[in-house]
């Protein structure tokens, strides 16, 4: 077993209750991992899960969401168990985060009125045009402030009941400690955060109020949301019905400290070390988003670009994109079907890694190839709805590297259409740290991704760990300021997390860079094609 920190072992830290968890609902995966005092990954665990299209809405249902809690929670407690040797009954302290925004509205039984809506939605269009231009900010259409108005602009039967609104992960913090709070980073999908304050901008909240009262709301929207709290801060302990849900065999105790509960957004900027000022990472999943930390306001309002905020509440520039790596993961999955046809028996990392590593060997174009990953709209570039699709020339090279060299820009065009709006502002960071399941294939799509963005793209050891191991740190973080630390997030990540990380660094490559430009073009050209395949299939 290895030596951890102040010679403890592995089995020793697990046994004493000081190795930290951290869960994330990802969009495709609910992911848990623990780690130890070094921060190192001692034990993971994970839970496939899908979203489901019913009555033309993205979501997961209640029950779902709590059986995979209990399945990832399974997984990783059994593989401390297998790996350690010992099964925790007590954490230092837990963390969880998920997929950021979103529509969940409570009655004040604490019942779910409608189905969850997720960040996947594009029903809000009117609304967030509506809202941002009250408000003079941008509030995209996957904001829960954005659906609510929508759900008041429609006359929806539930929202005469709405007690209480929350994301998912407050959702899930709420069910584990009795607590309606939601880190700052969180909750600035919810509604803009004032950064003076840390808590919802009150001149919005009551210009809001004004609105909605007009579309019959009667509740004022701020005793809606949940209260809006920093890294580091109290967010409540796991209760003993909280103990019991993740583990209902019992074993587990009551009482680990859980750090406020945080969205994807904030867990990729720590798993990144992108908390201060003029740092930048980006998070490749099911979705694909850049954040940029500000150290000045931008001069205008885009609807390209959201504002949100770090863990402990300083403005961010974000781009976020809707379709990240589903449609690539698709694809893998049919040659996989082909190699097991084939009686081949790779598994799914060597085909992930095959094809990403064959998409390095395409042309630096294309080859005339164009392809299109949008399984849902995508509001950066003004779709509606998703078309995936791929086009050629009658003159394209159709071969394996080309298509994948396609689809590997796909995930990262319409990401660099919204930096570039960004960059107009005159924000821009000399690298971008990057991370989520894609960056696991060393060198490859990181590459690629640099010469998307112009910049300089920088990979960690813990890239593949993703957001799980994200929140772990922010639970460890949580930890450490009970135990009477002083330092700052930044300060934190800097002297105890990131000191001795091992980076991967890789440069645009010119050919790349110009033949991603040329792709782009044709990329931009071709989004009214787009358009019309929504109207007519």
């Amino acid at each position: 077993m290895a030596t951890q920190l102040n010679g403890s072992t592995a089995h020793e830290i697990i046994d004493n209750g000081q190795a930290v968890l951290g869960i994330e609902f990802g969009s495709t995966n609910i992911k848990a991992s623990l780690i130890g005092p070094d921060h190192q990954q001692l034990a993971s665990g994970s839970h496939a899960w899908e979203n489901q299209y019913q009555d033309k809405n993205w979501t997961y249902s209640r029950e779902a969401i709590i059986s995979g809690l209990q399945d990832c929670t399974a997984q990783v407690l059994a593989n401390a168990q297998e790996r350690h040797g010992v099964r925790p009954t007590n954490f230092g302290a837990i963390g969880i985060s998920a997929m950021m925004h979103g529509y969940l509205a409570f009655d004040a039984e604490g019942e779910l009125l409608v189905p969850f809506r997720t960040w996947r939605n594009t029903s809000t269009a009117d609304a967030a045009a509506q809202l941002s231009k009250e408000l003079n900010f941008n509030i995209p259409q996957r904001w829960s402030v954005a659906h609510y108005f929508q759900a008041l602009q429609n006359r929806e039967e539930h929202v005469s009941q709405v007690a209480r609104l929350n994301t998912l992960a407050g959702f899930v913090h709420e069910l584990l400690t009795g607590e309606f709070v939601l880190g700052v980073g969180d909750a600035a999908g919810m509604f803009p955060i004032d950064p003076a304050t840390g808590s919802y901008d009150a001149q919005m909240l009551s210009a809001f109020d004004t609105l909605a009262a007009q579309h019959g709301a009667t509740t004022k929207l701020a005793k809606l949301l949940p209260a809006s709290v920093p890294a580091g801060a109290d967010a409540g302990t796991l209760s003993e019905a909280g103990a019991l849900l993740l583990d209902p065999s019992g074993q587990l105790n009551a009482g680990s400290p859980l750090c406020p509960p945080e969205g994807d957004a904030g867990t990729g900027m720590v798993a990144t070390n992108s908390v201060a000022q003029r740092t930048g990472n980006i998070s490749a999943g099911t979705s694909i988003f850049a954040m940029v930390v500000l150290d000045q306001p931008l001069q205008e309002v885009h609807h390209e670009i959201d504002v949100v905020t770090t863990p402990d509440g300083h403005p961010v520039a974000m781009v976020h994109c809707n379709n990240g790596a589903s449609e690539f993961a698709a694809w893998a999955q049919v040659f996989g079907q082909f190699a097991q046809a084939l009686g081949s028996e790779a598994d799914e990392n060597t085909i992930f890694e095959t094809l990403l590593r064959a998409a390095l060997e395409g042309a630096a174009d294309g080859a005339g190839l164009l392809a299109y990953n949008n399984l849902s709209g995508e509001p950066v570039v003004d779709l509606a709805e998703g078309r995936p699709a791929i086009l050629r020339t009658p003159d394209s090279t159709l071969n394996l590297h080309n298509l994948m060299r396609a689809q590997v820009y796909a995930m990262f065009a319409t990401l660099s259409l919204g930096l570039r709006v960004l960059a107009q502002e005159g924000v821009e960071v000399k690298q971008m740290f990057a991370h989520g399941g894609i960056f696991r294939t060393a060198g490859a799509a990181q590459r690629l991704l640099a010469a998307a963005i112009n910049t300089p793209v920088l990979v960690g050891e813990s890239a593949g760990h993703g957001g799980a191991w994200g929140i772990a740190v922010l639970a460890a973080y949580r930890r450490r300021v009970l135990d009477g630390l002083q330092d700052s997030l930044p300060e934190f990540l800097n002297s105890e997390v990131f000191a001795q990380a091992q980076l991967h660094h890789a440069d645009p490559v010119e050919e790349d860079r110009a033949g991603f430009e040329a792709y782009l073009q044709k990329y931009e050209a071709g989004l009214a094609i787009q358009r019309t395949a929504i109207t007519a299939i």
